[in-house]
C-alpha cells in the first residue's frame, strides 16, 4: 500500500509539471487515481455500501468532476452534511486535504494490520493451550471412570439384578389403614390430632397410648388431609420424617447426629474428596432439616438421650440448625457457597414436632411437654378388635367364620397384633387349600393353630360371674396405659382375742400393704370388730404388683365380707383409695381401668366420686357409679346372702 502511495504522490508531482492545458485531465487522473486508492485500502464492497449509507453513490458514478469529488469528500471524511459542489479553482485543495487523510487512513491501516496480526498470534497460542487444558481434564476424567474393575462390575450387575426381583406388598402393608375412618376406636384422639394439625397455627404433639392402636399411621393422614386444606400452612410436599427415639443418641463429640446433623472434617472423617484436598469441612444435614416445613415423627420419644431432647428443643425454638467446626476459615475463597451459608446462617428446620411414647408422662421430660399439646390414644376394646378382624378380611378378600374376629379379640389388646394373627391363620388356610387364592375360608381352627405354634395365651380371662362370693372382691389396676382388673381375696378365723394378726402377700408392694393397715382402722369403725381378734389373709392373686393406694376400698370389702360371711358381687369392681375416716379418695388411671373391666365382663364400676369428671357415663356400656364413703361402696358390693346376681 505504502509503494502504491508513493507511486501516486510521485504521479501527482508530474501532473503539476504539465502544461495548463492538460490541468483538467490531470485533475481526473488524480480523482480517479484517489478512488483507486481509497478503494484499495477500504474494499470495492465497503465502499459501495459506505457511499450508500452517505448518499454519496450517484455522485461518485457521475461523469461531472466536481460532483466525483464532492463523492469523495463524503466518503473519506465520512460526513454526510458535505453538499457544496467545489469549483475548478477549489479542488486542487480539496484533493491536497483528501491526500493528506488518506495517508493517515492508510497509515493506521498498517499499524492495525500489524496489530490485529499479533492479536491473532496470541488467540491462536491462548487457544492451543486452552485445547490442551481440555484434553488433560478428559484424560483425567477418562482414568476415573476407569475406576472400576471386573470384581466391581460384576457386583454391580447383581445389585441391578437383584432390583429387578420385587415381590408382593407384605399383610402388614396391605392391611394397614389408608384412610382415618379405617382407625378403630380413637374417634376422640383423632378428632383432637386434627384439630391441633389442620389449622393455621399447627402445634408439637405428644401422642400416649399403648402400642398396635394406630398413633404413628393416624399422624401420617392427618397430616395428608392437612395439605390439601387451605387454611394450614403445610405445602403440597410436606414430608413426613420417621425416626426411631430409641435408636436416636447423643455423641457429645458431635461426630455423628442423625437428628440434627453434624459437620464432616476434612481430616478425620472423610469430607468429600475435592473438599478435603483444599481442607474444607462439610456440614451435613439431618432429620430435622429434611423435615422442613412437615412433620418430624418420633417414635418413643421417652427413650430419646436427655440432653438430646435439649438440643431438640433449641432447634424447636430457633427453627434453625447451627454448625460449627474449628477448621472453617469464612476468609478461605475456596469454601463453596451453600457451605458458606450453612456455616453463617445455619440450615432450616421448621417443622411440626409429633412425637409418640408409651411411657406414662411423668417419663417426658417437663420441658418437652411444656412445649408439646397432649393426646392419648385410647387401649383398644374387644369390639375394637373385632371391627379391625373385619376390616382386615375384607381387604384380603377371605371369608372367616363368626367365631374368629371374637377369639382373636382374647389373645390380644393391639390392632396390629390381630392383623398379624389373622395373617397367619390366612396362610394356614392357604395351605391347606393347596395354595389357591379364591373362597378362602379362614376358620376358629386355623387360629387355633396359630396360637398354639406362636405360644399365644388368652390376654384377659373371664373373671365376672353372676354368683357372689365371700371374702373376694375385684379390684382395677392400671400398668401404662392398660387397666386391668386384680383379684383380691381375704379370708378370716376368730382367734384368741387380741392374738390375732394380719397377713399379706409382700410381692403387692408397700401401697397395698399400707391399704390393708387402713382398711383395718376403718373395718372397726364400720362394724365395730375388733380384728385383733381375728387371724386374716388378704392375698393379690397372680402377684400382682399394686403401686398406689387405689385397692384400699377393695381391700377393705373383702376383708368386711370375710369377717362379716356376707358375700361380695362378682360383677362388680370398685376402686379408690380409702381413708382412715372412711371417705373414698380420687385415684389415677381412672379411664384405662375402665377397659380393663369390660374386658373382664364386668357390669358395674365403682369410682371415687372426686373422679367422675375423669370419665364419660356409661363408658363403655359400664354402669359407672361415684361414690363418696365406704359405706356407699359397701352398698352397692355386698348382699345379704349368697345369690345369683340379675
Amino acid at each position: 500500500m505504502k509503494e502504491f502511495f508513493n507511486k501516486f504522490v510521485g504521479r501527482r508531482r508530474s501532473m503539476d509539471s504539465a502544461s495548463n492545458s492538460n490541468k483538467e485531465d490531470q485533475l481526473k487522473r488524480q480523482v480517479a487515481a484517489l478512488y483507486g486508492l481509497y478503494t484499495g485500502v477500504m474494499g470495492a464492497e465497503r465502499v459501495v455500501l459506505k457511499a450508500g449509507k452517505l448518499g454519496a453513490l450517484d455522485l461518485m458514478r457521475s461523469e461531472f468532476m466536481p460532483e466525483r469529488v464532492l463523492a469523495l469528500q463524503k466518503l473519506v471524511f465520512e460526513d454526510p452534511t458535505v453538499e457544496k459542489l467545489p469549483t475548478f479553482q477549489e479542488i486542487p485543495d480539496i484533493l491536497n486535504e483528501i491526500e493528506d487523510e488518506l495517508a493517515d487512513l492508510c497509515a493506521r491501516r498498517t499499524v492495525e494490520d500489524r496489530i490485529e496480526k499479533k492479536i491473532a498470534e496470541k488467540m491462536e497460542e491462548r487457544h492451543q493451550e486452552y485445547i490442551q487444558e481440555i484434553r488433560a481434564q478428559v484424560l483425567k476424567e477418562e482414568s476415573d471412570s476407569n475406576a472400576e474393575n471386573p470384581q466391581t462390575l460384576k457386583k454391580y450387575a447383581m445389585l441391578e439384578k437383584l432390583e429387578s426381583r420385587k415381590l408382593t406388598k407384605s399383610a402388614m402393608e396391605l392391611l394397614r389403614p389408608a384412610r382415618l375412618d379405617e382407625i378403630v376406636g380413637q374417634e376422640r384422639a383423632i378428632e383432637a390430632l386434627r384439630a391441633k394439625l389442620a389449622s393455621p397455627y399447627p402445634q408439637h404433639l405428644i401422642l400416649y397410648g399403648p402400642p398396635g392402636v394406630g398413633k404413628t399411621t393416624a399422624a401420617r393422614l392427618v397430616l395428608e388431609e392437612a395439605k390439601n386444606l387451605k387454611t394450614t400452612p403445610f405445602p403440597k410436599d410436606a414430608p413426613f420424617v420417621e425416626a426411631d427415639g430409641t435408636t436416636l443418641r447423643w455423641d457429645p463429640r458431635d461426630v455423628t447426629n442423625p437428628l440434627l446433623g453434624s459437620v464432616h472434617d476434612p481430616i478425620y472423617q472423610g469430607a468429600r474428596r475435592d473438599l478435603a484436598e483444599t481442607g474444607v469441612p462439610e456440614p451435613k444435614p439431618g432429620m430435622v432439616t429434611d423435615a422442613h416445613s412437615g412433620i418430624l415423627f418420633i417414635d418413643e420419644i421417652g427413650e430419646m438421650d436427655p440432653m438430646l431432647q435439649n438440643k431438640l428443643l433449641k432447634v424447636l425454638e430457633d427453627k434453625r440448625v447451627r454448625f460449627d467446626s474449628a477448621y472453617y476459615d469464612p476468609s478461605d475463597p475456596s469454601v463453596p457457597k451453600y457451605i458458606r451459608k450453612l456455616f453463617e446462617e445455619g440450615a432450616p428446620a421448621d417443622f411440626v414436632l409429633i412425637g409418640a411414647t408409651t411411657r406414662d408422662a411423668q417419663d417426658i421430660m417437663s420441658a418437652v411437654r411444656s412445649r408439646c399439646a397432649e393426646i392419648y390414644f385410647e387401649p383398644l376394646a374387644p369390639k375394637n378388635i373385632e371391627e379391625i378382624v373385619y376390616n382386615a378380611a375384607a381387604k384380603l378378600g377371605v371369608i372367616i367364620e363368626a367365631e374368629v374376629p371374637r377369639l382373636i379379640s382374647e389373645y390380644t389388646i393391639e390392632g396390629r397384633k390381630a392383623v398379624n394373627i389373622l395373617a397367619d391363620a390366612y396362610s394356614l388356610a392357604l395351605l391347606d387349600k393347596g395354595h389357591k387364592t379364591t373362597d378362602v375360608t379362614i376358620s376358629a381352627q386355623n387360629v387355633y393353630r396359630v396360637a398354639q405354634v406362636s405360644r399365644l395365651t388368652p390376654y384377659v380371662n373371664l373373671k365376672a360371674s353372676a354368683t357372689a362370693e365371700v371374702g373376694k372382691v375385684f379390684g382395677l389396676g392400671v400398668s401404662g396405659y392398660l387397666g386391668s382388673v386384680l383379684e383380691i381375696e381375704a379370708i378370716a378365723f376368730a382367734t384368741e382375742k387380741g392374738r390375732g394378726n394380719i397377713r399379706f402377700n409382700d410381692t403387692a408392694g408397700t401401697m397395698a400393704k399400707d391399704s390393708v393397715f387402713n382398711a383395718a382402722a376403718v373395718v372397726r369403725k364400720i362394724t365395730g370388730e375388733d380384728l385383733a381378734n381375728y387371724d386374716i389373709h388378704v392375698n393379690i392373686i397372680g402377684g400382682g404388683r399394686i403401686d398406689g393406694p387405689s385397692a384400699g376400698t377393695a381391700i377393705l370389702a373383702a376383708i368386711i365380707s370375710a369377717i362379716t360371711g356376707r358375700p361380695i358381687r362378682q360383677d362388680v369392681a370398685v376402686t379408690g383409695e380409702v381413708s382412715i375416716q372412711g371417705r373414698v379418695k380420687a385415684v389415677g388411671g381412672v379411664f384405662e381401668k375402665a377397659y380393663g373391666a369390660k374386658q373382664a365382663g364386668i357390669r358395674i364400676m365403682i369410682i371415687p366420686a372426686e373422679n367422675k369428671v375423669d370419665i364419660p357415663e356409661a363408658h363403655l356400656g359400664l354402669d359407672i357409679r361415684p361414690i363418696a364413703t365406704v359405706e356407699e361402696a359397701l352398698a352397692i358390693l355386698l348382699v345379704d346372702e349368697q345369690k345369683s346376681i340379675a
